[in-house]
């Protein structure tokens, strides 16, 4: 590899040693080369293949084995080298004519291979996919890609021309080679044959093998392809040494010594490099024990786990060395700016002056103007041959002689002109455009319908045949056409039979498209003209010509006007630097609507009465070698070929043995500017010469639609200097420089010259962004060019035309280069020595990452030289780059073959990676696979990127395979938070007092002073009482799914009902047991809690299992029992024949149920004496909830507390007897308990009782039930009000129709223990405001477990409430979300960006005091900080009835102080996170209203990078970036964000969200994401309160329980 690296730089015609050269006899060389071929047409099997060049070999390989020591040292480095590469047993080396694709240069795929051997194979963790996924996608992908589409623009053909690099190393006879390579690949570290490789580029690799036969064995092998390596080399050669093309002869000098050189000093280098890999392979090692410990505790059986640690693995290092880390203060969040790099090579140069082409000659006979050519042709040369086109077996079907073309061409003009008409107006008018749709092969009907529209001054405008009514591109196209007022448009008959037609048989109107009047321009629809009739010729003017589309990077079609002038000069320079003559013969391959295509094989060739052998696009697909054997049939002198066209034709070359190409003087390659064409130009140069092609007749040339022709190689005839070749640093070319490479870089780009400058124009380059500065000579920039045949502007865009086609380069003093204004070419280039202009990329492909440049095309290479190719399509790889977090991320999307398994994918994906970012120095973001044929299609082959980057940022790419490395790529993320050095409280409150910010304390209205006729300490009192003064009030009233009253309860009938539970329980119980209440939603429920405060026995009221869903439900049911200690379970018989069935036995252990009693059929018997607790102290009941984090807490309730929660209620929502409220919440715990159980039988209102069950079956039950009853307060939860949105969002007109009105309600208010979700609560006003619901009724409250009534619905505020403002709601704010991260408050505006509107949670109850305090520090926070909510108040819980598993974590929760302040009160800890804020609004009192916001629960925040998140703000985001995400929860899994996303829609949309979601999480969180799981809907658990279960959803994560649809691992 050392030294055809070394002397493959220098030219890419490699010359071989010659004393080895002579070992092959010219017939082997032969059969060896028929022998690729076969392989490559698909004519033999591998096997047969290897079976015959192995016999062929045979007799030479001893004596190749003698020849000289630095070819074997050649040959074993590359054999190592690719030892190294998993997978890859294919022999890089052949014969030169497959050394094919237009993206290639062997070189490259050398210096791919070697970068990838110096990475020791990290093994990242595989993305886990679902069966049915893989199964979808690999049938879909099982339709072979569409020969007949533009499926494959380097594609069908050169299937079979890969195969030929798959020459296994192994002959079959060593077994032991094969058994080397695994252990090599699988880099096991039991190096048994204690073997280890390590390849550098440049210099030979040490191998240190005890097993002597592998050794051996690889020895002769090595020899095997030395030879194969020779053969290629040696048929380059068939006639003697080849010219040296670079025109720098002394290089060829220098040629003989390298080798030796390279190969001594490799040796050194080499021994040292082997220490050092032995060096990393420990350290890596070690870092795999310190990685495991980060998982103590955490069982690291499963899958999932040993995953997360290869990532973990992967992203141990840091790409960076760390910075200096340091607290950006408050909120300004630095994005990290990327410093340039200090040793970033600059250029040197001195400032280059603008190069000039030759004067354009003075021509006498030359016409004034095309149509005048035309005339003169037409009339004077009528049987000359203009144009031949061809069918698809290659058949000449029609030639257009110039006689005809100007008849023809006449009959359309006057057509156009005359018989088009609207209302006897003429339907055209000089200067009107008018669209040309003409199919690809009907070039002839193009061609008199181009030049008809110039006889009679219509402006064509040459558009793609529009194939479906959704072409990637087409809309755009309309667009174009609209804005350029095209209202007619002509085409075949042909063609117009095959477009899209609606209902009506007329064309459809296509996507964007404006309406068009359809012409079809064959013979009988056009008419003769009078005799009197000729159309205008005049000089060529100013005036448009014609328009031409070009598609610029973002996908929007622009058309580029041409002016008569213009097209008349660029026709007169291209004659001369191609030096065409009168009536030669031209052969056309390309596409000859525009560009090249239409410069040479329309415009000029009727210039100069030349003869067009047009070769449409599908001939070269059936037959590749058509164009060639065209140019030998008529003796072609030029021919216009692209470099795919010349790649194609060499794998199809061997069945012609009778071609010559002897004839031509000129092959214009269309596409010379692609950095990549050179080597298709080598290896056509190297098949054909043997036909009679001259290399001296390649001449590639650069062009742009704008300036047209830019520089051209000239033909020989014409004295110019020699070709050039530039090896490039592809280094220095990302910093814009040009640094001819030494040998050693692996990254280099080898690039051929594009001729000279044409006639008549200036040229120079300049800066590519900012001010056009003329740039040095030894630096990169746009090429810009002025001259008299460039484009003029681009149509209706002046602004667009000023910047492109009016440039004014500037020297560096500031002065103009020149007074003529330049047009930019978006070619990137220089001028290289000898006045040669040189191009190495386009501005389309030009990504910009982190201020360095990187040229799509480029890297596209890099990922083709990546071995084995079989898994993708070759010509089928999109390279683009989206903009994530300011700055730009490369993308590589590439078509999969159907038969690819997904670790061949994935490996081979993994090894893209590593080589683009060994080679570029740049990571990929994201790469993807899709399955065949699927990504769209360009006109003429090839990928329409632009659609393809807009699929990928929609999320309608449908990828079968991803893989995201965000992790190594996204550098500038701001710097992690340090925490202050710890500022202690009191210094806190006084910083506070000085910012003159108040310390954040707020409490409800005084209790004490508010009379309150209730003189009874305890809830049992009350009913007792209530039982006696007003037996017949109406208490509870239950409805059933229909919406009608199941059963009710005055206060007298639930006085007896409890006091026959009472009695019941007095027998068998001790007061102060507890009793476990296990019941449907109900009076039962109400009835026994009472029963048991009778009895003095402690009630916990419990969910009842659900019977459908053992298994999960009836475990929780059984901990409450236990944990609560409960010595009885009271229930109802249905309840109790499932607490002890046989589905049962399964979840649980049905034979330690305590005793269990059944209350349906209680005798009638009064109890003998109600139980009299001593105290208010004592306990009342216990309430038992899983919290969100998936604890389950039980806190204590006092008599004092539950009495004080009741007459709080009371107060604040003003209840009394004479009140309905309508309450939808489960009645088991917290605020829905108390509402449920408690607050009627204390203040005598009506409770009408919804079980939020009933919802499922009957959305409309509680709607309908308020306003049956004309409820004015009801509660609900968030599941019943989201089951309302959905269920009933579209059934607002039969809801009114069935006469449900709200409005009268005047307060409807949510019970949660969570952040208001605002966006649900807006959505149910807006939907039910048609139903007469007022927007304000909506309000919110907050409880948690040490109290379960914080806050409720604000009462009417002051003024404002009346005035009904116009404003939005006054108590939602807006907050910075990157502040709240900081532990910060800082209002913004609405809509302002990382804004996040925050509902305030309510009107703090009477008697309520809450305070902020320091989540560390525990010491008073001011107004604008984010802390821990505490409260202090009467209806505080007492305790918790131990913490299932946390009992010591929790002690202070109920009794906690102040560090500093007022350090005597005592407050219970919240849990949640909160600020106060005092606002513009009074209360009745007269006093400011203080809201208090919920911000989220202080368990469930992520800590990351030093900050603070919370979760629901991550899954906004992430549900808002794509329309198939249903539900999304995020948690963090050892420092990795974990993002679980439910899909709605088909599976083949799971790989679509890892990309969206990890973006939008970066932009809008700045955070990468580490796993992305795309799960199925209803996965993500939610409690009965509908809050996300998260810990639960890890659990299930970790022990790999979800069934995931699909799993990313971004590196």
């Amino acid at each position: 590899m050392a030294e055809r690296t070394s002397s493959g730089l220098l030219t890419m015609m490699l010359e071989p040693t010659p004393a080895v050269a002579m070992t092959l006899p010219a017939e082997v060389r032969e059969k060896l080369a028929e022998l690729e071929l076969e392989l490559s047409e698909g004519d033999i099997t591998q096997k047969g293949y290897e079976k015959k060049r192995g016999k062929l070999l045979a007799p030479y390989i001893p004596q190749i084995q003698g020849v000289d020591p630095s070819l074997q040292i050649d040959n074993r480095i590359q054999s190592s080298s690719q030892a190294v590469l998993p997978g890859s047993k294919h022999n890089k080396s052949r014969a030169a004519n497959t050394r094919d694709e237009r993206f290639r240069s062997d070189l490259h795929t050398e210096a791919v291979q070697a970068a990838l051997a110096k990475y020791k194979e990290r093994k990242m963790p595989m993305p886990s996919k679902r069966r049915s996924v893989l199964v979808q996608s690999s049938v879909e992908a099982c339709t072979p890609p569409d020969t007949s589409s533009a499926s494959e623009d380097e594609g069908s053909l050169r299937r079979q021309g890969r195969l030929a690099t798959s020459t296994p190393y192994q002959g079959h006879g060593h077994p032991a080679v094969e058994h080397w390579f695994n252990r090599v690949i699988q880099g096991s570290s039991t190096s048994s044959s204690a073997s280890s490789t390590s390849s550098h580029p440049g210099g030979r690799s040490v191998t240190t093998t005890t097993n002597t036969t592998a050794h051996a064995a690889l020895n002769a092998n090595a020899a095997a392809t030395a030879l194969a390596d020779l053969m290629a080399h040696t048929q380059l050669d068939n006639h003697s040494a080849p010219p040296d093309v670079t025109g720098l002869s002394e290089r060829s000098s220098l040629h003989a010594e390298r080798p030796q050189v390279a190969s001594v000093r490799g040796v050194s280098r080499g021994h040292n490099h082997h220490t050092s890999v032995m060096e990393t392979a420990d350290g890596c090692e070690g870092r795999g024990d310190g990685s495991l410990n980060l998982m103590d505790g955490v069982p690291v059986n499963s899958r999932v786990s040993s995953k997360i640690q290869q990532l973990l693995n992967t992203l141990k290092r840091p790409k960076r060395p760390p910075l200096r880390e340091f607290f950006v203060d408050d909120f300004e969040e630095l994005l990290g700016v990327q410093h340039p790099d200090p040793n970033q090579p600059k250029p040197e140069g001195q400032q280059m002056s603008a190069l000039e082409g030759e004067p354009l000659g003075v021509v006498n006979k030359w016409p004034p103007s095309l149509p005048a050519a035309l005339q003169r042709w037409g009339t004077t040369q009528p049987k000359s041959p203009c144009l031949t086109g061809l069918d698809n077996s290659g058949k000449p079907v029609y030639t257009l002689t110039y006689g005809k073309l100007w008849t023809r061409s006449q009959k359309l003009a006057y057509t156009l002109l005359n018989k088009l008409s609207t209302r006897n107006e003429p339907l055209l008018m000089p200067g009107d455009r008018v669209a040309l749709v003409f199919p690809n092969n009907d070039p002839v009907m193009f061609m008199v319908a181009f030049y008809g529209c110039l006889l009679a001054e219509l402006v064509p405008v040459p558009i793609e045949v529009p194939l479906t009514r959704k072409d990637a591109g087409s809309q755009q196209i309309g667009f174009l056409l609209g804005s350029c007022g095209v209202t007619l448009a002509l085409t075949t008959d042909a063609c117009q039979k095959g477009l899209p037609k609606a209902q009506t048989g007329e064309v459809a109107t296509f996507k964007g498209w404006p309406r068009l009047l359809w012409f079809v321009t064959d013979g009988k629809h056009v008419v003769k003209p009078p005799k009197d009739w000729y159309p205008p010729i005049r000089e060529a003017s100013n005036d448009i010509a014609y328009i031409e589309y070009k598609t610029s990077k973002e996908g929007s079609t622009m058309g580029i006007t041409v002016s008569h002038s213009a097209m008349l000069d660029h026709c007169h320079a291209l004659t001369q630097a191609c030096g065409y003559t009168e009536a030669e013969t031209i052969t056309n391959v390309l596409d000859f609507k525009r560009e090249a295509g239409l410069w040479h094989g329309v415009l000029t060739s009727v210039m100069n009465r030349m003869h067009v052998i047009s070769i449409p696009y599908s001939l070269m697909k059936v037959n590749p070698l058509s164009w060639i054997q065209k140019v030998h049939t008529y003796k072609a002198r030029v021919a216009v070929v692209k470099s795919r066209d010349m790649h194609w034709s060499l794998l199809a070359q061997r069945d012609q043995r009778d071609i010559s190409l002897s004839s031509l003087r000129m092959l214009i390659v269309a596409d010379g500017a692609n950095p990549w064409s050179i080597s298709s130009c080598d290896a056509f140069l190297n098949v054909f010469q043997a036909r009679g092609l001259r290399p001296e007749v390649i001449c590639p040339c650069a062009s742009s639609s704008e300036a047209m022709t830019v520089a051209i190689r000239r033909p020989p005839e014409m004295g110019v200097p020699p070709p050039g070749k530039a090896v490039l640093s592809m280094g220095g070319l990302s910093h814009s420089v040009i640094r001819v490479d030494t040998e050693e870089k692996l990254s280099v780009l080898t690039v051929q010259d594009v001729g000279q400058v044409m006639p008549g124009a200036l040229v120079c380059v300049v800066r590519v962004e900012g001010t056009p500065y003329i740039c040095q000579t030894d630096e990169v920039g746009e090429i810009c060019v002025s001259s008299g045949s460039t484009g003029v502007a681009y149509y209706g865009l002046p602004g667009m035309t000023k910047n492109v086609f009016e440039t004014i380069p500037v020297l560096s003093s500031g002065l103009p280069i020149s007074d003529r204004p330049f047009t930019r070419t978006s070619l990137l280039g220089f001028v290289g020595p000898d006045s040669l202009v040189f191009v190495v990329g386009k501005m389309d492909g030009l990504m910009v990452v982190s201020g360095r440049r990187h040229n799509a095309d480029d890297v596209v290479a890099t990922a083709l030289a990546v071995e084995p190719m079989k898994f993708v399509y070759r010509g089928r790889i999109a390279v683009f780059s989206v903009s994530v977090l300011h700055d730009e991320r490369i993308v590589v999307v590439a078509e999969q073959r159907p038969d690819a398994s997904e670790e061949d994918s994935f490996q081979w994906m993994s090894r893209v990676l590593q080589a683009i970012d060994s080679i570029h120095q740049v990571g990929v973001y994201c790469l993807a696979l899709v399955p065949a044929n699927t990504l769209p299609k360009a006109p003429l082959g090839g990928i329409h990127i632009s659609e393809t980057k807009q699929r990928f940022l929609e999320g309608a790419l449908h990828p079968c395979n991803v893989l995201m490395c965000p992790h190594t790529c996204v550098t500038n993320l701001p710097k992690p938070r340090q925490k202050q050095p710890e500022v202690s409280p009191a210094s806190m409150i006084v910083g506070n007092l000085v910012a003159g910010k108040r310390i954040a304390q707020a409490c409800g209205r005084d209790v004490a002073q508010l009379e309150d006729n209730e003189q009874f300490l305890y809830i049992q009192d009350v009913l007792q009482w209530r039982a006696q003064a007003t037996p017949d009030h109406p208490l509870f009233l239950v409805l059933n799914a229909k919406g009608t009253v199941a059963s009710t309860a005055s206060c007298l009938q639930l006085h007896k009902r409890a006091e026959r539970v009472a009695a019941a329980l007095m027998g068998r119980l001790n007061t102060g047991d507890h009793v476990a209440l296990v019941y449907p939603p109900g009076i039962d429920l109400i009835a026994t809690f009472y029963g048991c405060l009778y009895a003095g026995c402690v009630p916990v009221t419990v969910r009842p299992p659900h019977p459908q869903n053992l298994a999960t439900t009836l475990p929780t049911v059984k901990m409450i029992v236990e944990v609560s200690k409960s010595v009885c379970i009271l229930t109802t018989q249905a309840i109790m024949k499932l607490l002890k069935s046989k589905e049962a036995a399964a979840a649980v252990d049905i034979k330690s149920w305590p005793m269990v009693l059944d209350t349906d059929d209680l005798p009638r018997k009064k109890s003998p004496q109600m139980y009299k607790p001593p105290t208010p102290e004592m306990l009342a009941y216990l309430d038992f909830s899983v919290s969100t984090t998936g604890i389950l807490a039980g806190v204590k309730m006092s008599h004092a507390a539950t009495s004080a929660l009741c007459r709080s209620i009371k107060l604040q929502c003003e209840l009394y007897p004479s009140r309905q409220i309508a309450i939808c919440l489960d009645p088991y715990c917290g605020l829905g308990f108390a509402l449920w159980c408690l607050c009627s039988v204390y203040s005598g209102h009506q409770s009408i009782l919804v079980p939020p069950l009933e919802l499922e079956s009957n959305a409309s039950l509680w709607l309908g039930a308020v306003s049956q009853y004309k409820v004015r307060v009801t509660f609900c939860s968030y599941s019943v009000m989201e089951m309302c949105t959905k269920g009933l969002g579209s059934q607002t007109e039969a809801l009114r129709l069935r006469n449900v009105n709200l409005s009268c309600v005047r307060t409807c208010m949510v019970v949660a223990e969570e952040r208001p979700r605002i966006a649900l609560t807006q959505s149910f006003s807006k939907i039910f405001k048609d139903l007469g619901l007022s927007p304000r009724a909506v309000s919110t409250t907050f409880g948690c477990r040490v109290n379960v009534a914080i806050c409720l619905q604000p009462n009417r505020l002051g003024k404002l409430a009346e005035q009904g403002t116009a404003g939005p709601d006054p108590t939602t704010v807006y907050v910075d979300m990157r502040a709240l991260r900081h532990d910060r408050v800082r209002l913004v505006e609405r809509g302002s960006p990382h804004s996040l509107p925050l509902m305030e949670s309510g009107k703090i109850l009477p008697g309520v005091k809450v305070i902020i305090a320091n989540t560390e520090t525990k010491g008073p926070l001011g107004d604008s900080h984010l802390g821990e909510i505490w409260v202090s108040s009467p209806h505080n819980a007492t305790g918790y009835y131990t913490v299932y598993g946390e009992e010591a974590l929790h002690a202070d929760h109920f009794n906690t102080k102040l560090s500093f302040g007022d350090t005597q009160s005592v407050w219970a800890r919240t849990g949640y996170l909160g600020f106060l804020r005092r606002t513009e609004l009074t209360d009745a009192s007269g006093e400011r209203h203080d809201a208090l916001y919920v911000v989220g629960s202080l368990d469930e925040t992520l800590e990351l990078r030093g900050m603070r998140y919370h979760p629901i703000d991550i899954e906004t985001s992430v549900i808002r970036s794509h329309k198939s995400i249903a539900e999304c929860a995020v948690f963090t899994w050892t420092n990795l964000l974990v993002v679980v996303v439910e899909l709605e829609g088909s599976e083949q949309e799971a790989l679509d969200l890892v990309a969206l979601v990890t973006n939008v999480v970066l932009e809008e969180h700045y955070l990468i994401v580490g796993v992305v799981v795309v799960v199925d809907p209803g996965v993500i658990p939610i409690n009965s309160r509908g809050e996300k279960q998260r810990m639960h959803l890890r659990d299930g994560f970790l022990a790999d329980q979800l069934d995931p649809i699909y799993v990313a691992y971004n590196m």
